[in-house]
């Protein structure tokens, strides 16, 4: 692209941004930061909230099992079976699509602005989750297609005719029996554990929660969320895996 169309280009952006602030917000370095801690911010209450329905498995199957039925009678009969859950499903997946493109399109920029990358072993503050900030991010969302293929459509990972729908006490003992899958679950939490540990950290700064007198507090509690939700996600598999669930 020659220099004349890059400026035509970033024209014809600056115009259509005086029309529209949403668009012009969306186009600054500070307003991607933004849609990034927001979007993120829903993200970890969403991994939260499944964290904990997650932890009905060691109520028995049936606590778990009327847990997932029970999602998707929610709102009924204002709404219709699983159309809530539908809603909230579309919700996720447009914070998720805004949140990496914004971080993709930050990572572009940052590349612009400093083709050199800093020397981050000289960096005492710059934490492992900063660092394998992209990549976990990679791990992290080749994981969610995964996971959704396995225990929501189950069309990988059992053997045929061995997933049942919504017996999701019996579907994550079978899964999780193969231990392949067990211990890539693991190591993907594991990516999330990082990507949060700084990402909420991150978040908490752009959306000005962060002070001199807190920040130490704050960055406490990232890592402490982080390495809970760490924590609570593993224990499943690795109770499959030790026979304490079975």
């Amino acid at each position: 692209m020659t220099q004349t169309a890059v400026a035509d280009k970033e024209q014809v952006r600056k115009e259509a941004g005086a029309r529209n602030p949403l668009l012009a917000t969306w186009h600054s370095v500070i307003g991607k930061k933004i849609v990034m801690a927001v979007t993120g911010a829903v993200l970890v209450l969403f991994v939260l909230a499944h964290m904990a329905g997650n932890l009905k498995i060691f109520g028995g199957a049936d606590m778990i099992n009327a847990y997932s039925r029970s999602l998707r009678e929610m709102a009924v009969p204002e709404l219709g079976y699983g159309q809530l859950l539908w809603i909230v499903r579309i919700v996720l997946l447009t914070c998720a699509l805004l949140h990496i493109v914004a971080a993709y399109q930050l990572t572009i920029l940052n590349k612009k602005a400093r083709p050199v990358d800093y020397d981050t072993k000289k960096d005492v503050e710059t934490s492992w989750g900063a660092i394998t900030m992209r990549w976990s991010g990679v791990l992290v969302l080749i994981f969610v297609v995964f996971h959704i293929m396995h225990f929501t459509l189950g069309v990988v990972g059992f053997q045929p005719g061995q997933f049942v729908h919504l017996a999701v006490y019996q579907n994550v003992v079978a899964g999780f029996s193969v231990w392949p899958v067990a211990v890539f679950y693991i190591i993907a939490m594991a990516a999330l554990c990082l990507h949060l540990d700084h990402g909420i950290w991150s978040g908490l700064q752009t959306l000005g929660w962060s002070t001199t007198e807190n920040a130490k507090t704050l960055r406490l509690a990232s890592r402490l969320i982080a390495l809970v939700i760490f924590i609570g996600f593993i224990l499943t598999p690795v109770s499959v895996m030790a026979g304490w669930i079975r």
